[in-house]
């Protein structure tokens, strides 16, 4: 502990006299903003340094070294209790106070920054469904939020009293409480859905290669977070697909209905290909499924099935039966050829 103390005031000492460059600046702050206790420590060395070097300052230039070893000197007697009360003279004052108000703004302002990193950590609430499983929850509007597997929400503790914005990583569908004052809105990496109430269904996994956006009822709008577009306005039995290699939105008018079978625990493939059908398997069983003959990715599946009655191996016996593919099962993980 002491040697980690030494290395701070050296730090410090470094930081009062000249300054540091970029990667200790940043170790320094890091430190600082750890703990109210650091933040303390590094403002009572601050004192002893002035008192320290304030001889040396009344001089044309003055000795770090000697300035650092006085420093540590009062410093030692600081952790002993004993009191130092050096003599000032009026124009040390000046500089020290003009010294003391810039350093002191920078300590204070650093601190900031990370206590507010801190408080907004604090705040945000994150739910998650694990692969294999999938999580319902109420917001604190009334919200009814459904996760699929192995996707995340995160939304703020303050969440409906001046916003309500939710971050989306995967798949989720949402029956929004109706709100005229306060929309509602859903954010994921790619993009971000407006509402005042309506029952959609949102999905956009990392890995995938699209997101998707259905809307049962209501009215909803989606901007592109990637690249400026024009706001897509989506009506019920509506789809709006981001092309993540692309960047833009296209809409579809189609009855999506299905869309939402996985809340009940259904799994329905409608012609999927089947690179998609193994990555929604992979997550509904958390299991790892890989292809042995690439050109199985697009064949074409149609099958609907409950996740509460037929497990993995049932849904590979489907797959089997169509004569097209053949699969090896061995604990968790799973091989298409």
């Amino acid at each position: 502990m002491e040697e980690k103390n030494t290395h701070i005031d050296e730090l410090i000492t470094a930081f009062l006299a000249e300054g540091l460059d970029h990667e200790e600046m940043a170790e320094l702050n890091a430190w600082i903003n750890l703990s109210e206790l650091n933040r303390k420590y590094f403002m009572q060395r601050q004192e002893v340094w002035f008192s320290s070097v304030q001889a040396d300052l009344e001089q044309s230039r003055y000795n770090q070294e000697e300035a650092f070893e006085v420093f540590r000197e009062r410093v030692a007697l600081h952790r002993t209790g004993r009191t130092v009360r050096p003599m000032v003279g009026w124009k040390s004052i000046c500089r020290y106070a003009a010294a003391v108000l810039v350093l002191g703004l920078i300590s204070y302002f650093s601190y900031r920054g990370g206590e507010s990193h801190l408080q907004a950590a604090l705040k945000e609430v994150e739910v998650e469904a694990p692969l294999g499983s999938q999580t319902r929850l109420r917001l604190p509007d009334g919200t009814l939020v459904v996760l699929n597997a192995g996707s995340r929400i995160a939304y703020p503790q303050d969440f409906g009293v001046d916003n309500r914005e939710v971050e989306l990583v995967g798949e989720g569908y949402f029956e929004v409480a109706h709100d005229e004052e306060l929309p509602f809105r859903v954010r994921t990496k790619d993009l971000q859905v407006r509402v005042l109430g309506t029952k959609f269904n949102f999905r956009d996994y990392p890995e995938d290669c699209e997101a998707i956006v259905s809307l049962l009822e209501g009215r909803v709008a989606l901007n592109n977070r990637i690249r400026k577009e024009c706001e897509m306005i989506l009506l019920p039995d509506e789809q709006a697909v981001f092309n993540k290699a692309e960047g833009r939105m296209k809409k579809n008018s189609k009855a999506v209905k299905g869309v939402t079978e996985w809340t009940s625990g259904r799994l329905l493939f409608d012609e999927m290909p089947l690179s998609e059908v193994a990555r929604i398997l992979e997550r509904s069983y958390d299991v790892k499924i890989s292809f042995e003959d690439n050109s199985l990715k697009s064949f074409r599946f149609y099958g609907n099935f409950s996740q509460t009655e037929q497990g993995i191996k049932d849904i590979l016996e489907a797959l089997k039966a169509t004569g097209k593919v053949n699969y090896t099962l061995k604990n968790k993980e799973v091989t298409l050829y």
